[in-house]
This record gives C-alpha cells, sequence and structure tokens, in this order.
C-alpha cells in the first residue's frame, strides 16, 4: 500500500537535510509498513465492533508516548 500522505524531506536535528539514499530508503520503508501495521489494525477493530475515532485517537497517544532511548 502505498503512503497516501506525502513524505517530508528528511532532516537531522540541527535542520539539514539527510542526503544519503539509504537512510532515506530505510526510513520510508519503515514507515510505509508502520502505516500498513496501523491501517490494519483500524480495519481489525472496527470489523470487532470498536469506535473508530477511539482508535485513532489511541494511536495518536501511542505515537505522541514514543521516546528517544538515545537522549542522554
Amino acid at each position: 500500500m502505498a503512503m497516501n500522505i506525502d513524505i517530508p524531506v528528511w532532516k537531522d536535528p540541527q535542520g539539514g537535510i539527510v542526503a544519503c539514499v539509504e537512510k532515506i530508503k530505510v526510513m520510508n520503508e519503515n514507515l510505509e509498513e508502520l502505516q500498513q501495521m496501523a491501517q490494519d489494525a483500524l480495519e481489525d477493530a472496527i470489523l470487532m465492533g470498536c469506535d473508530e475515532q477511539q482508535v485513532k485517537d489511541f494511536l495518536v497517544r501511542l505515537m505522541q508516548s514514543l521516546h528517544n532511548p538515545y537522549q542522554p
């Protein structure tokens, strides 16, 4: 499934553009996989009778709860 949102130009923490083709490829593939997993979870939830908006709100909170394990 192609992503239905525009993929941004990836930047480093200083605002510079990430130019490595391989890094960009991995990043985009990871996000496409994540989108497909989230779509599958949403569809399953709807088929099981869950409220669509509640599931979407939870997925947003889930993403917001992620933390950077590399920060000092």
